[in-house]
C-alpha cells in the first residue's frame, strides 16, 4: 500500500468537496467570504496590513472563470490573498547570532517535511534585534512555509501550522508565513488544502530561479485559486482527514514494525542455516570431511565441531575458494585491451547495477585474475564492506581492485557462502564497529571462519532459505504496493 498516494487522494477528495457530504443548513461560503473581506478592509484602514496592488482587482471578485474543477454549490472560489496576508522573512546577518536567547531565527532547515523542528542547528539573536524586526515575528496558527529549494525537485513549499511555543520565532529570508484575516477560516483546513496535489502543481508551475535553485514568490502564492467550503464543513473535513490520517499512521507504523520483524526473521533463518539447524541432516549424505579432502587434500580434519553438526567441518574461506582482486585504475595502467569492468558501485546484495559500466585497459597477463565468470562470488572490499553478489550471467566481465573474486576450488554451493556473508554483514561481523572484521582486506577475507556442510545439505539449506525468504519478500512487496 502506497500510503503517500493514499494521503494525497484523501486531500484531493477534501478540496473538491467529495470527502464529506454537504449540509444544506450550512451558511454558504459566499457569506463567509463577505465577512472576511470586510475584516480585511478594517485591518487595512487601521494600518495593520497593507493593500496589495497586485491582488486588488481579484479581491473584489467573488467568482472566477476557468476554475480548475467543479465544487459544490455552497462553496466559493477565491484567491489565497483574499483570506490570508503574506510575509516574507528578513536577512538576519550571521554576525548578529548569539548562542542563546528567547528570540530564535527560523530558517529553511527548521521546516522539514511539513514539521517545525526547533532544535535543528538553532540560531538566536539578541532581544534588541528581535524587537527591531518584530514585523517578522511568528504568531500561533500562522502557516509557515519554505520558499526556496532545488529547481525542478519540489523539495520545498513545505508548510506547517505554527504551534504555541515559549520562544519568540523570527522569520529568516526565503521562509514566509500566511496569516489569516479572520478566524472564520479554519486554519487546519487551509493547511491541508496547501498540501494537496492540485495546489502543489499550481504553485510549482510558477517556479522561478536559476538552473539549480527554485523559488516561489509572494505574488504567485497569493494569486493561487482556493476553493472554500462553509465554515461548518471546513471543520467536518478536517475531522475526517485527521481520522483517515490517523488510520494511515497506524498502517505506516505497522509496516515499519513488520519490516523490522521481517528483517529479524530473515536473520534468524540465516543463523539457523549456518549452524545446521534449518534443515535436518541426512545420514546418507557424504560427510563434509570427504568433501574437504577433495577440495584441499592437506586440510586439517576436525572432529570437534562444537557449533556445527558432527558431519560438518569447520574451515576458512581461503581453504575452499580461490581468491583474486581486480586491477587498480590509475594513470600508469594504460596498456592493454579496453574491457568493461565492475566496481563497488555496480555490486549490490545478490544483484548488479549496469546503469554505468566503465572501461579500462587490461593486459593479457591480467585477464585471468581480473575476469569474472558465471558462478563466481564477488565481495566488496570498500564502500559497503562485505556486500556480495553471485555472477550468474553467461558472459564474462572484468573487475576493479576494490572487488574480491571468490571462485570455488571444488564442488561447493556458492549461494550457501553468499548467505554466510549476508549473515556476517547483518550482525556487524564485517565492517562492524568495534567487533569482527573492521575491514575486508584479502588476508581478512581469506581467514574468515566458515562451516562446510555436506554438499547435498548445502543445496537443501539454500533451497529452504530461498523458500522462506520468498515468503517474506512477497509480504514486503505487498506492503510497498
Amino acid at each position: 500500500m502506497d500510503t503517500k498516494k493514499l494521503r494525497q487522494k484523501i486531500l484531493d477528495l477534501a478540496i473538491r468537496g467529495k470527502l464529506v457530504p454537504q449540509d444544506p443548513s450550512d451558511e454558504p461560503a459566499s457569506v463567509l467570504l463577505e465577512r472576511i473581506k470586510a475584516e480585511k478592509e478594517r485591518l487595512i484602514k487601521e494600518g495593520k496590513i497593507k493593500r496589495s496592488k497586485k491582488t486588488a482587482k481579484t479581491s473584489d471578485t467573488p467568482h472566477y472563470g476557468n476554475v480548475p474543477f467543479e465544487i459544490p454549490d455552497n462553496w466559493e472560489w477565491c484567491k489565497l490573498g483574499d483570506i490570508v496576508d503574506f510575509q516574507g522573512g528578513y536577512a538576519y546577518k550571521s554576525n548578529t547570532y548569539v548562542n542563546q536567547s528567547d528570540w530564535q531565527v527560523i530558517r529553511i532547515g527548521n521546516v522539514k517535511n511539513d514539521n517545525l523542528v526547533l532544535d535543528t542547528q538553532p540560531v538566536f539573536v539578541e532581544e534588541v534585534i528581535g524587537r527591531e524586526t518584530k514585523k517578522y515575528l511568528l504568531q500561533k496558527d500562522d502557516i509557515l512555509f519554505t520558499m526556496t529549494g532545488t529547481k525542478g525537485k519540489r523539495d520545498y513549499f513545505y508548510s506547517v501550522k505554527v504551534p504555541s511555543v515559549k520562544k519568540k520565532l523570527l522569520l529568516n529570508q526565503r521562509v514566509g508565513y500566511l496569516r489569516r484575516f479572520s478566524s472564520e477560516v479554519n486554519i487546519d483546513f487551509l493547511c491541508f488544502a496547501l498540501k494537496g496535489e492540485y495546489v502543489l502543481d499550481a504553485i510549482f508551475s510558477t517556479e522561478t530561479g536559476n538552473v539549480s535553485q527554485g523559488n516561489i514568490g509572494s505574488e504567485n502564492t497569493l494569486n493561487l485559486n482556493i476553493a472554500i467550503p462553509p465554515l461548518a464543513e471546513q471543520r467536518r473535513i478536517v475531522s475526517e482527514i485527521e481520522r483517515w490520517f490517523s488510520l494511515i499512521d497506524i498502517i505506516e507504523n505497522g509496516k515499519q514494525d513488520l519490516q523490522t520483524t521481517i528483517k529479524q526473521a530473515k536473520n534468524k533463518i540465516l543463523d539457523l542455516a549456518i549452524h545446521g539447524k534449518l534443515v535436518p541432516q541426512d545420514p546418507n549424505d557424504e560427510p563434509a570431511s570427504e568433501l574437504l579432502k577433495r577440495i584441499k587434500p592437506k586440510a586439517e580434519i576436525t572432529c570437534d565441531n562444537a557449533h556445527y553438526p558432527k558431519v560438518w567441518q569447520k574451515t576458512i574461506l581461503g581453504d575452499i575458494f580461490n581468491h583474486n582482486t581486480g586491477k587498480a585504475l590509475n594513470s600508469s595502467n594504460k596498456e592493454g585491451i579496453m574491457k568493461d569492468y565492475l566496481t563497488t558501485s555496480n555490486v549490490y546484495w545478490n544483484k548488479f547495477d549496469f546503469s554505468v559500466i566503465k572501461q579500462m585497459p587490461y593486459k593479457e597477463s591480467e585477464l585471468d585474475k581480473c575476469t569474472v565468470t558465471k558462478g563466481d562470488l564477488l565481495v566488496c572490499e570498500g564502500g559497503d564492506i562485505g556486500r556480495a553478489a553471485i555472477w550468474n550471467y553467461d558472459f564474462d566481465i572484468c573487475i576493479q581492485n576494490h572487488i574480491h573474486r571468490l571462485r570455488p576450488k571444488g564442488e561447493l554451493c556458492v549461494a550457501f557462502y553468499y548467505y554466510i556473508l549476508l549473515y556476517l554483514k547483518e550482525n556487524n561481523l564485517i565492517g562492524g564497529k568495534g567487533i569482527g572484521l573492521l575491514g575486508l582486506s584479502s588476508n581478512a577475507l581469506h581467514k574468515i571462519d566458515v562451516p562446510l556442510p555436506p554438499i547435498e545439505e548445502q543445496y537443501r539449506i539454500v533451497q529452504k532459505i530461498e523458500e522462506l525468504f520468498s515468503y517474506f519478500d512477497n509480504i514486503q512487496k505487498t506492503l510497498e504496493a
